[in-house]
This record gives structure tokens, sequence and C-alpha cells, in this order.
């Protein structure tokens, strides 16, 4: 897919690419540290993919954004979305949404030094607000 095209796809579907992507990044996070018991991994995990983290993390870090980076999260947290938020309000959701929709464009674009730095960041924002 080409660059030019990617910012014009729709959110939801970069959102269901960032999902997976990001969930995949959680899980080797986890499992690089040393969390080996599938019990406690999936406890751990659920703390960074919750939409209250995912949105807390978005909304720090919007202002170390490009204005293009900005515009999408705008784009996506804007975007009339089909499916509902079963354990968050729909605000947080939105939000959450857009977090995963830049995940997923950075994915799609190959951005993946900007991906990187990206994950490090939302992971140390979520770390810090569990006391980790």
């Amino acid at each position: 897919m080409r660059i030019e095209n990617l910012r014009n796809l729709n959110t939801e579907a970069m959102a269901y690419m960032g999902d997976a992507v990001y969930e995949q990044a959680v899980r080797e996070k986890l499992l690089r540290e040393g969390h080996l018991r599938v019990d406690n991994l999936h406890r751990m995990a659920v703390r960074y993919v919750k939409a209250e983290a995912q949105a807390k993390a978005i909304k720090e870090m919007f202002s170390e954004l490009d204005e293009a980076e900005q515009a999408l999260v705008k784009r996506a947290r804007n975007h009339k979305y089909h499916s509902k938020a079963k354990h968050a309000d729909p605000l947080t959701y939105k939000w959450a949404t857009a977090f995963e929709a830049l995940v997923g464009y950075y994915y799609l674009a190959e951005e993946d030094e900007r991906l990187d730095w990206f994950l490090e960041k939302a992971f140390s924002i979520i770390g810090e607000s569990h006391g980790k």
C-alpha cells in the first residue's frame, strides 16, 4: 500500500491493524521482562491494552506528535465507529481507537523507528500509572 493512500485509509481499518500490532508488542514486552506464567501475563497485559490506558497515553503524547500525526489522531478520534466499547465510556473508547489507529498507521507505513518510539513512550506512561 502506498503511503499517500494510507493517510486516507479508513481510521477504523488502521485501528484494526494497530490493535493487533499493539497486542503483540505488549505480549513481547512482558515475555522479554521474564513474565512467563500465562495467568499473570494476561492480567499484566490488560493493564496496557485497556481503553483507559491507551487513551491516557495518546493524550499525554499528543503534543509530541507532528501535525500529520495529530491530524490522523483527530480524524480517528472523531470518526463514527460501528463498534461499541464494552468496558469504557464512549470518549475514552474514541481516544483508545485513535491510539490504535496511529499504531496501525506506523506499522502499515513501515515507520518502524517512529512505532518503536511511540510504543516505548506509551509503555512508560502506562507503566507509571500502575506504579511500575
